[in-house]
């Protein structure tokens, strides 16, 4: 199930609203962990009982590790935790790609296993890590509760697509929390937004991706637009994602951590990942690259931390080679701007930083959605006309015609413009009080445009779901 579909909106969201806020505090976990499981059983029945184990295995682990805080037998435990969690990960995730590669290297038949991929277990494997980690830091306290910490890992708006969760952001919030009309307010028209980043825009702007795909008179242009709407697509997918979860969070009394903070406006390759999935960004800091001694430490070993760092996002993102040169295309650049570019980038006119961010990033998100090694060569080589493409013809023109307004309301969309004028205009008092009036009509207007889009539709995808 997934938050931008009729049977979310309009069955279970309200049955789930009606049942938490009727029932007393002292059982509202118990609620939103039986909720969630429901919530998981409807779109992945069979791998219930796989995310129980993993959460009773951090349980059991982090309740020792606890226990055995001052001794050496800690570390037993911690290890014991991550073999467990990363091992169910990678045997549903990574098993049939490596069966491939030495099918392909060693001339081999091998059988490959094609496990379904569980809905969600990347971000959830995170959470129970980071949770156990932390517990081993010593920066929380074991979880005592079984349902409590269940509640954490299986809470139904962070579950299947982030934001990454830490224990320690929404501990206090477990055991005490407040859901007044304030958060609620906030929070419905944080979801609203976000369900309308994802029906109206980025849906939209993958129909025009699967036009191109489908296009057998393709052009250097048509590359060109297709590129700068997947760029669009697959932000305002998962940004819109996030903003729903966030959203319901809020609802539900949890602050979840921000995700996205208009990554397109970035100056540099750097600034841009202070900006995109910022909760995975900062899991593989905290996690990944501090322990392994980070910056601060030879030039051969902060390159090789880089490289490892970079090397596990792309891998974390999927099974395959593209992923992996994705993440270390990205690494690389990161290398290149730390030594050299950076200082060169200080210097230049923002508007060339932010092209240049653009572009780079223009470049990874082809090689982030190619198909297939052979593809991103063929795609990139589209892009500068090398494939005996036309510039453009009759078909580019036709579809560039017919999106043109949708693309550049992505692209307004894409950047603070419109939260900076909103906020400029509420300095007058006269204006804020009219805005406030027309806010909630707004809303309503974009969630009823929104379940029209619903309604009327069958092509709804959500990318990260592949992850």
């Amino acid at each position: 199930m997934v938050f931008s579909s009729i049977s979310f909106l309009y069955y279970f969201l309200p049955i789930v609203l009606i049942l938490y806020f009727i029932t007393p505090f002292k059982y509202k976990n118990l609620v939103l962990f039986i909720i969630s499981l429901v919530f998981y059983f409807y779109g992945e029945p069979k791998y219930v009982l796989l995310m129980i184990l993993t959460i009773f295995s951090s349980y059991i682990n982090g309740r020792m590790i606890d226990k055995f805080k001052d001794t050496k037998f800690k570390k037993v435990f911690l290890i014991a935790d991550i073999v467990i969690s990363l091992g169910l990960l990678g045997i549903f995730k990574y098993t049939d790609f490596f069966i491939s590669n030495i099918n392909t290297i060693f001339g081999a038949n091998l059988s490959l296993l094609k496990l379904a991929l569980p809905i969600g277990i990347s971000f959830y494997t995170f959470q129970t890590l980071s949770y156990s980690i932390d517990v081993y830091k010593g920066n929380v306290k074991a979880q005592k509760s079984f349902i409590t910490l269940g509640t954490y890992v299986v809470l139904f708006p962070q579950l299947v697509a982030g934001p990454i969760v830490r224990y320690s952001d929404i501990e206090k919030e477990l055991q005490t929390r407040k859901s007044d009309f304030q958060s609620i307010s906030v929070g419905f028209n944080r979801f609203i937004l976000g369900l309308a980043k994802k029906v109206i825009l980025a849906n939209n702007f993958g129909l025009l991706c699967q036009i191109f795909y489908n296009s057998g008179d393709k052009s250097v242009l048509f590359y060109w637009v297709y590129g700068i709407s997947y760029m669009l697509q697959l932000y305002f997918d998962f940004s819109g994602y996030s903003d729903m979860a966030i959203g319901l969070g809020k609802i539900f009394g949890f602050n979840f951590p921000e995700n996205f903070n208009y990554p397109y406006i970035a100056s540099s390759i750097t600034d841009f990942w202070r900006r995109w999935h910022m909760t995975l960004s900062s899991f593989f800091r905290d996690y990944v690259y501090i322990p392994l001694g980070g910056s601060r430490t030879s030039k051969i070993k902060f390159l090789r931390n880089i490289l490892i760092v970079w090397f596990l996002t792309g891998f974390w993102h999927g099974a395959d080679w593209n992923f992996i040169i994705w993440g270390l295309y990205f690494g690389i650049i990161l290398i290149i701007e730390k030594f050299f570019l950076n200082k060169l980038l200080d210097k230049s006119p923002n508007i060339l930083r932010h092209l240049y961010t653009l572009f780079i990033v223009f470049i990874s998100f082809m090689i982030f959605n190619a198909t297939s090694l052979t593809n991103v060569i063929i795609d990139i080589k589209s892009l500068i006309g090398f494939n005996q493409l036309p510039l453009a013809n009759k078909e580019t023109i036709y579809y560039l015609k017919s999106y043109l307004v949708v693309i550049i309301i992505g692209i307004i969309a894409a950047t603070p413009l419109l939260k900076n004028l909103i906020i400029k205009l509420k300095e007058n008092k006269k204006i804020n009080n009219i805005i406030n009036i027309l806010e909630p009509i707004y809303l309503f207007i974009l969630l009823v445009i929104a379940t029209s889009y619903l309604i009327d539709s069958s092509f709804n995808p959500f990318i990260y779901f592949r992850f």
